[in-house]
């Protein structure tokens, strides 16, 4: 049985999910956090596929944990990313957390970088 905490997160996820859908004109930039990496992805939902994805672990791989400076980093080099194949629009999934914090820091990284969602 999973603990309150999480039951509740799974339960906003679904909740999202429902309303968010990416395309292949403007992927799903869906993002994870562990306790020791942050992880993200640009999703294609009419085929399933995955675009393109960075994690913390691909910036340095020495890291045992990570912090705002890190998850802007990863924001930066999907968006990078994304640029690079001519994406420029993408639908913001924050997959169940809340919008602050590392999430918020992900998302100003990849604004900076030039994604709009």
């Amino acid at each position: 049985m999973a603990n309150k905490k999480a039951e509740r997160r799974i339960s906003i996820k679904y909740r999202i999910r429902k309303k968010v859908e990416g395309s292949k004109e403007r992927p799903r930039l869906s993002v994870f956090r562990s306790n020791t990496a942050i992880y993200a992805q640009l999703i294609n939902d009419v085929t399933g596929t995955t675009i393109a994805s960075a994690s913390s672990r691909d910036i340095d791989k020495t890291k045992t944990s990570i912090n705002a400076d890190t998850s802007r980093k990863v924001g930066q080099k999907v968006a990078e990313m994304a640029k690079a194949q001519g994406i420029t629009e993408v639908v913001f999934d924050r997959n169940g957390f809340l919008y602050h914090g590392k999430i918020k820091a992900f998302a100003e990284g990849a604004r900076e970088a030039g994604l709009s969602f």
